[in-house]
């Protein structure tokens, strides 16, 4: 399968096999909306979670003093079976695509125990200087990271050394 689904059949075909981090959330009451479903909201803070986790335990990320930051400049969610209190979720991540300064994520959401996902989303961050907020290369510490949870080989381009 293709790392960038370009409709949202191809999210819906995902499975627990297509991701290579997971994280377990256990929902909260108050993630449900009027309809007794998890919040549209809520998912993108999922998202946020399991992504911002991985990258501070596994690329040495410390939000507060690193260098380099990723900033969101695109999001996307896309629905397929409704979630609710008091379910467990396993947070699935995946990398699609790493260049010199961005970085394009996928994250699925399962119920647990589920094969297939409840929702697919993800976003791309650009990295930037922390302080000045300019375009900025990522660290090499960072990239490393992020090649472990590229699923296709051509995720990750060659940084050149010039």
């Amino acid at each position: 399968m293709s790392s960038k689904p370009s409709s949202t059949s191809n999210f819906k075909a995902r499975s627990r096999a297509d991701y290579r981090y997971f994280l377990s959330h256990r929902t909260r009451w108050s993630d449900n909306d009027q309809y007794s479903h998890v919040n549209n909201a809520v998912y993108y803070h999922l998202i946020d979670s399991v992504i911002n986790a991985y990258l501070i335990a596994q690329c040495d990320l410390s939000p507060k003093t690193s260098g380099p930051i990723g900033l969101v400049v695109s999001s996307h969610c896309h629905f397929f079976s409704p979630l609710s209190f008091p379910d467990v979720l396993d947070l699935g991540l995946r990398v699609n695509h790493i260049g010199k300064s961005s970085v394009l994520y996928e994250v699925g959401i399962f119920r647990e125990g589920s094969l297939e996902p409840a929702a697919v989303g993800g976003y791309t961050h650009v990295f930037v200087d922390a302080v000045s907020r300019k375009t900025s290369k990522m660290g090499e510490r960072m990239r490393e990271g992020l090649q472990k949870l590229c699923v296709e080989p051509k995720c990750s381009k060659p940084v050149s050394k010039l």
